[in-house]
């Protein structure tokens, strides 16, 4: 990365990787993200460093079953964070138009100049790829039980009515409430150890750039779903991980 231009080099050996997190240091700057957000980004790159930055077979299973749950759901919504949207909002408002769905913002860091920049920005992205995709999180009229903070605070005809909900980049207490509700929750989690991937009803280990993009391509496929078992999908990525670090330092 030349620092001066603030320039990615495509000759770099992780420039995927770099550009992704030059896309969070870029909403940063134009204030949608919390200064704690390239933290929870560092956090995932290291997962993904050891899954070898690829869809790994078993993620791949669990992209294709929540595209079967959520082409199924009367009332899917997805709810995005800050990082989300830096990082993949455009993916999502294609994945929100190929289901008839809205989006929802719900962040933790909530301020009125946090959720004024994301909703703009998906708004301008709206536009750009001539979509009419519903935009909700601004004004909130509902509370998820069993919650404290400003996470609990959603839209009825949003998060609080969804049957399904996809939920990239999840904490845990939330994600343990939306269940607790009866909700399908479906996650994006690099960490197979996190409570969002273990108390989740299908938990995608993976990067949430390389989910998107294979969601837009299941979901028009409109796939079946199973008799899922997350726990077992957890372990094989566990195994490929741990499997990874053997190679690496034999």
């Amino acid at each position: 990365m030349n620092e001066d231009e603030n320039v990615v080099d495509p000759s770099h050996p992780r420039y995927e990787s770099l550009m992704l997190r030059k896309k969070v240091a870029d909403a940063g700057v134009k204030g949608m993200l919390a200064d704690s957000a390239m933290i929870a980004h560092g956090r995932g790159e290291a997962f993904d460093y050891l899954l070898g930055e690829q869809t790994i077979p078993s993620a791949l299973e669990a992209t294709r079953e929540a595209a079967a749950r959520l082409t199924r759901a009367r009332r899917p919504v997805l709810s995005l964070n800050g990082n989300a949207i830096a990082l993949a909002g455009q993916d999502f408002l294609t994945i929100a138009s190929q289901l008839d769905c809205p989006i929802e913002i719900n962040i933790f860091y909530r301020t009125p100049e946090r959720m004024g920049a994301l909703l703009g920005h998906l708004k301008m992205l709206n536009t750009k790829l001539g979509l009419d995709v519903e935009i909700l999180g601004g004004i909130p009229d509902a509370r998820i039980p069993g919650l404290e903070g400003p996470r609990a605070a959603c839209q009825s005809n949003g998060i609080f009515e969804a049957d399904t909900i996809l939920v990239p980049l999840e904490d845990g207490d939330r994600c343990e409430a939306l269940v607790a509700m009866g909700k399908e929750v479906l996650v994006i989690d690099l960490n197979p150890l996190s409570r969002s991937s273990r108390r989740g009803t299908v938990g995608i280990v993976d990067e949430v750039t390389r989910v998107t993009k294979n969601l837009i391509q299941l979901i028009p496929q409109r796939p079946e779903p199973t008799e899922w078992n997350n726990n077992q999908a957890l372990q094989s990525a566990l195994n490929h991980i741990t499997s990874t670090m053997a190679t690496r330092f034999q």
